[in-house]
């Protein structure tokens, strides 16, 4: 569904305000990331105990989906980013002021509804943008959030080694965020794509939307299982000297990052379908490779492919749903988010069920299978959805 908006300002204008959008949120997230150990060293809490505190997040975070859709589709995607993003590094000040269980529980519950607030309406955002541009260009906004993962980790990591707090290094960083909202709002895309007339703020998704959804299902679960367990992977089957444990990460992170900066122009030559089908096989390559030959190098070139393998397909499935003639594109996006979203809580304790049952190896055998899947599932697409 396209749209025009009357702005005095031009589109490379929007993009780039959008684009610091995205890179604050990605801010965000990566500065509390990187101080999760701090923070269970802080509180003293056990594997088991963190395990248990951090899933009060995703549980924030899957609760605000149906609330975000329908206020961005009331008030508009610049005003609900904004009090969303401010939210977010208010409540990044809070992690750091948390004495007790109870309090980071409770805050970490704040800290996923207010990301998803941010993440829906930013999606929102990009999707209005990439109207003016008639092209795709999500993937690269995407890209943007992961290059802001590295600047996190990178600040993170340098706080740790200058012994400064959590709250502190927390009070900078929202101070930035903020600080940059303040400035990307007066740049953002002033009008979203009306709803469609006498429709419904909470309607079932269709049948294309839910296809959407389960392509953005198998592609999170992929990705989802390489967030939580690729350091295990690596200490455990790959069995990497203590220096070497992360390089699987970073080497999935890494090609994740680039090609979503690529993924965009790929899309225009080649066709969505084609790209999402080929991310899928990439996926499942990638984890193919890691799981037949777990060895240094074969596993490190394994994780990079599955890193670019998953790299595009959410991106490109919200700008597909964003388009959708069938309700409001804050209303998709939640629809197709929560689909998805439930392949990232699905992955990880999947890995685990099955490592228990039989190896961990055969556990990364089964999420290739989801790779496969993105495959399948985006070859029905039809031509008109894209």
């Amino acid at each position: 569904m396209t749209f025009s908006i009357t702005s005095p300002l031009s589109r490379t204008t929007h993009r780039i305000a959008v684009g610091a959008l995205f890179f604050l949120q990605g801010l965000c997230f990566s500065s509390w990331g990187s101080r999760i150990p701090s923070i269970q060293q802080q509180l003293h809490l056990s594997e088991a105990q963190l395990g248990a505190v951090l899933f009060s997040l995703p549980v924030g975070l899957m609760l605000s989906l149906p609330f975000t859709g329908w206020l961005t589709s009331k008030i508009g995607s610049r005003k609900v980013v904004t009090i969303a993003l401010f939210l977010y590094s208010t409540t990044l000040v809070l992690i750091g002021l948390c004495q007790t269980t109870a309090q980071l529980v409770g805050t970490l519950f704040l800290f996923g509804f207010a990301s998803n607030m941010a993440n829906i309406s930013v999606n929102t955002q990009a999707v209005g943008v990439e109207n003016l541009y008639k092209k795709s260009i999500m993937a690269s906004f995407h890209g943007l959030w992961s290059l802001a993962g590295f600047a996190g980790a990178a600040v993170g990591t340098l706080m740790i080694g200058l012994e400064v707090q959590p709250l502190q290094h927390f009070l900078v960083m929202a101070a930035v965020v903020m600080a940059g909202v303040a400035v990307a709002y007066q740049f953002a895309v002033p009008k979203d794509a009306p709803t469609p007339a006498n429709q419904p703020i909470f309607v079932k998704p269709d049948k294309a939307l839910m296809g959407l959804g389960l392509i953005a299902f198998c592609s999170l679960i992929c990705e989802g299982a390489m967030f939580d367990w690729s350091g295990v992977y690596f200490q455990k089957v790959v069995q990497a000297e203590k220096a070497w444990i992360a390089a699987g990460y970073t080497a999935f992170m890494s090609t994740m990052a680039f090609t979503r900066f690529i993924a965009d122009w790929l899309t225009t030559k080649l066709g969505l379908k084609r790209v999402l089908q080929f991310s899928g096989l990439v996926t499942a390559v990638g984890l193919t490779i890691a799981v037949l030959f777990p060895h240094m190098v074969t596993a490190i070139l394994g994780f990079l492919l599955v890193g670019a393998g998953v790299s595009a397909v959410v991106p490109l499935v919200y700008g597909v749903a964003g388009k959708t003639k069938t309700m409001a594109p804050s209303m998709a996006l939640a629809a197709v988010s929560t689909i998805g979203f439930a392949g990232f809580l699905v992955g990880p304790p999947l890995i685990g069920l099955l490592a228990g049952i039989s190896s961990l190896r055969l556990s990364f055998a089964v999420i290739a299978l989801m790779g496969i899947s993105v495959a399948l599932l985006s070859s029905r697409i039809k031509t008109e959805e894209v």
